[in-house]
């Protein structure tokens, strides 16, 4: 388990995403269609614009969606896509509150099993299976939330010795191989 997050370039975003399951897995949910260290440094952008030293799911969950947007899209943006992605973790925050009164935690606290955690990823705004299963294996390698059963969810990602996503980056070094890997796996597929 690891007591540090090394997920951005930025000193104040992972200090953030170190001590705050909700910043995780709201930078997960930002990472597409950007790079990595870029969407998980949009939690601390998000807190910071908002006045608050967290992602406060209640708030963004009741906040005015144009008022959200604004602070999405205030340069530099939080996402390429400031407004749909402020609408995805508006989104994400209002179902956290629905099924889980506003505590991340809640979505692994009680589950049996590593296919358990995954399902209920899956059902999250925003998540499908791949997303699903990259935190998994964030959560499993880096977070210390191992259920059962809990690399085989991940699939491939749940692999050891391996640098296929923002589960295998622990800085600089990792962050490189990553990169790496998915270059290659995109030469692959032409």
């Amino acid at each position: 388990m690891t007591d540090t997050l090394w997920l951005t370039d930025d000193a104040d975003a992972n200090a953030l995403l170190s001590r705050s399951r909700t910043a995780v897995l709201v930078g997960a949910l930002l990472d597409q269609q950007v790079p990595m260290e870029w969407a998980f440094a949009g939690p601390y952008t998000i807190a910071s614009r908002m006045g608050t030293d967290d992602v406060d799911v209640h708030a963004v969950a009741e906040s005015d969606l144009d008022r959200l947007e604004a602070v999405f899209a205030t340069k530099p943006a939080v996402h390429r896509y400031p407004s749909a992605m402020a609408k995805r973790v508006q989104a994400l925050c209002a179902y956290l509150v629905e099924h889980y009164d506003g505590d991340v935690d809640g979505i692994w606290r009680d589950v049996a099993s590593g296919d358990e955690l995954r399902q209920r990823l899956e059902a999250l705004p925003g998540f499908g299976r791949q997303k699903a299963q990259v935190f998994t294996a964030l959560l499993g390698k880096q977070l210390g939330i191992a259920p059962q059963g809990w690399r085989e969810a991940a699939g491939g990602y749940g692999d050891t010795s391996v640098f296929r996503s923002i589960a295998d980056v622990t800085g600089p070094e990792s962050l490189d191989k990553v990169r790496q890997t998915k270059k290659a796996s995109k030469r692959r597929s032409r």
